[in-house]
């Protein structure tokens, strides 16, 4: 796995000139899902190609110390190389691995995640166990967020960035990996927001969530979703995992991971509706969850009522801010975690620390912040027993990874 840090050495002083063509042989993927290539030493990123193939590039844009360049053409491909379904990949930045096999895709994920734990994490001999993969590799997505700018045209696009373009919307008309209630109701929506007669101030954004209610498009309305014999309650704009296929054995890996010690009391910071520590409740005597959102944290309450649970409380406030409420001992608790891309911050960590739950699953959406933090985490007397991938996400570079500590 490449890293960013690397600068080659005799490297090519002189840049190459706009769409300059190159033929090149890829080494590996980036954790961006990028082609890397190397010409007399110099670093080529070349999308959309794989490891091994050799390939026609053209180069569009040079910086310090490595090119961009398009595909142009793939002259030896990959074994693991399949056509992608998608008529737009390539085009839409929203997937990076249509291209890729599926067994390839979690092989790299795995070393996505090797790499990131032992280069960010200072973690050695780091074992990562095999990706769980998704049962569905396409029509899984249960949220889409297409789109659209300022109206320039009777039909202006309506659909996601284009790929290396920042400010260049590409019309999306099917999405294949959204669930297929998603794609059905798409067109409609896109007719109803062509037909609208006022210009849009800034562009917009288009919602359709898949739940129990059907697909909703209305960002403020109050849905539901089933796991694991459970109702959830939640905004249909808010944040809820969008893979419903994969998210049951998700929960039931840190149900018993969470669960290898008896413990009387769970700590679930960063809870949203509730998810983990309504599916949890059952195994403790008391549960406390802490969520800054206000709204999750009552419909958190809700679906505590709504399920019958009566053995957990629920917090709004920072995450940091569960601590100076508690009344359990560390000793006797477990805590999950589950916080934003940005991980979590260092006011969380050291309260985390003193507080000292005697087990600890940490479950992150951004492998490189949750490598950061498990470092400090070690450092304070953690060891780390397990780390495990979820591929939430299938055809995109992005990954789940759950790490399950315990008080050294």
């Amino acid at each position: 796995m490449w890293r960013m840090t690397e600068t080659p050495r005799n490297f090519n002083p002189e840049p190459y000139p706009y769409h300059h063509e190159l033929e090149l042989i890829v080494e590996t993927l980036t954790n961006l899902g990028h082609g890397l290539a190397r010409d007399n030493n110099w670093v080529v990123m070349v999308p959309f190609a794989l490891p091994g193939e050799r390939v026609r590039a053209r180069v569009f844009r040079n910086h310090k110390n490595y090119s961009d360049a398009d595909l142009v053409d793939v002259l030896e491909p990959s074994p693991q190389r399949v056509e992608p379904p998608c008529p737009l990949f390539g085009q839409c930045g929203g997937c990076q691995y249509q291209h890729l096999d599926y067994t390839g895709q979690k092989e790299w994920k795995r070393g996505q995640v090797v790499d990131l734990m032992e280069r960010i994490g200072g973690l050695e001999n780091v074992v990562v166990e095999p990706v769980h993969g998704s049962p569905k590799e396409y029509h899984y997505r249960s949220k889409l967020t297409p789109h659209h700018p300022n109206r320039q045209s009777k039909d202006f696009p309506i659909g996601f960035l284009r790929y290396g373009r920042r400010n260049q919307i590409i019309d999306v008309p099917q999405c294949p990996i959204a669930t297929d209630a998603i794609n059905e109701a798409l067109p409609i929506e896109r007719k109803k927001i062509h037909a609208k007669k006022e210009k849009f101030k800034r562009g917009s954004t288009l919602l359709l969530r898949h739940t129990l209610e059907g697909v909703i498009t209305d960002p403020r309305a109050t849905v539901s979703e089933q796991v694991l014999g459970k109702v959830y309650e939640f905004q249909a704009g808010e944040f809820f995992q969008n893979n419903p296929f994969i998210l049951p054995e998700l929960i039931e890996y840190v149900l018993e991971q969470i669960g290898r010690v008896k413990l009387r009391y769970l700590v679930d910071a960063y809870c949203g509706v509730g998810v983990f520590a309504l599916s949890a409740a059952r195994h403790f005597e008391q549960v406390a969850g802490v969520e800054i959102n206000a709204q999750a944290a009552e419909q958190a309450r809700v679906n505590a009522a709504a399920n019958g649970v009566t053995n957990a409380t629920f917090t709004i406030g920072k995450s940091e801010a569960i601590f100076a409420s508690l009344s359990f001992p560390g000793e006797e608790s477990a805590m999950i975690i589950d916080p934003p891309r940005a991980g979590c911050d260092e006011v969380f960590l050291r309260q985390l620390l003193d507080f000292g739950p005697k087990r600890l699953v940490y479950v992150s959406c951004d492998p490189a912040t949750q490598a950061r933090d498990l470092k400090i985490l070690q450092a304070g007397g953690y060891q780390i027993e397990r780390i495990q991938p979820f591929d939430l996400f299938p055809q995109t570079r992005h990954i789940e990874n759950v790490a399950t500590l315990s008080r050294a």
